[in-house]
């Protein structure tokens, strides 16, 4: 995941926005729950490795916005591929655009992303009806609102330079055509492996299967796994409850 980001920032001077929104104006959203990043296994030549986004099963990443009625107000992301190679390795240099600086805003991001490709392919189910409606301009606010909400919870420092950048490179007509593409329903079902759903079982003892399989907002039928060797957790975001 994060390929939409990495697009965005990697042509953000040559192509312009599409989408303007002023991060400075945005109002802080909310965080609550935790989230891990685990590791998973080696990567390729973009990347360190291949890396989960996998929320707590006993408290789940849960981002609210600041007006109740916006479109995604309250929305619980799943269990996502990242790599921590995606942000394009000349933008790591600069403060506040490390790969997992701003995980939990990236996680909630990309989530919204795999809901609109499966709502646009027809495959849209239950674990998208919070943000059904959200639309390409409200998913450029909802990237703001969740980096200030870091930054209101002292999770990063305030960086208004690196914050104003993704947030202008999300909203890049690089990043609206993603949006807008057919074909790119991505089914948790395949796309996350069995042997790293195992790992991550492995990782986290004691928790029922069917609360993993919730928590993680898998989709109905995911296969039964036995765990295997744990996934190596590389780095914790916890909001509390």
């Amino acid at each position: 995941m994060l390929r939409c980001l990495a697009i965005a920032l990697g042509l953000l001077i040559s192509l312009g926005g599409c989408v303007s929104v002023n991060y400075a104006s945005l109002a802080p959203g909310s965080f609550s729950g935790r989230v891990f990043v685990m590791w998973v296994g080696e990567g390729g030549s973009s990347g360190d490795g291949n890396f989960l986004f996998v929320p707590d099963p006993n408290q789940p990443l849960i981002f609210r916005r600041q007006n109740p009625n916006s479109p995604g107000a309250f929305i619980q992301p799943g269990m996502m591929y990242t790599d921590g190679g995606s942000i394009p390795r000349i933008a790591q240099v600069f403060k506040g655009l490390s790969p997992w600086g701003y995980a939990p805003a990236y996680m909630i991001h990309d989530w919204l992303f795999v809901a609109r490709h499966c709502i646009v392919d027809n495959k849209d189910d239950g674990r998208f009806k919070d943000v059904r409606n959200v639309d390409f301009t409200n998913s450029v606010e909802i990237l703001g609102e969740a980096i200030r909400a870091l930054v209101a919870s002292n999770q990063v420092k305030k960086d208004d330079v690196a914050a104003s950048a993704i947030t202008a490179a999300v909203g890049s007509f690089v990043a609206k055509n993603q949006w807008d593409a057919h074909g790119q329903c991505e089914d948790p079902i395949s796309t996350i492996k069995p042997a790293d759903l195992a790992q991550v079982k492995a990782a986290l003892p004691g928790v029922s299967e069917a609360r993993l399989l919730h928590s993680f907002n898998l989709a109905p039928g995911t296969p039964r796994v036995n765990p295997g060797r744990p996934a190596k957790i590389i780095a914790t975001v916890d909001f509390g409850r």
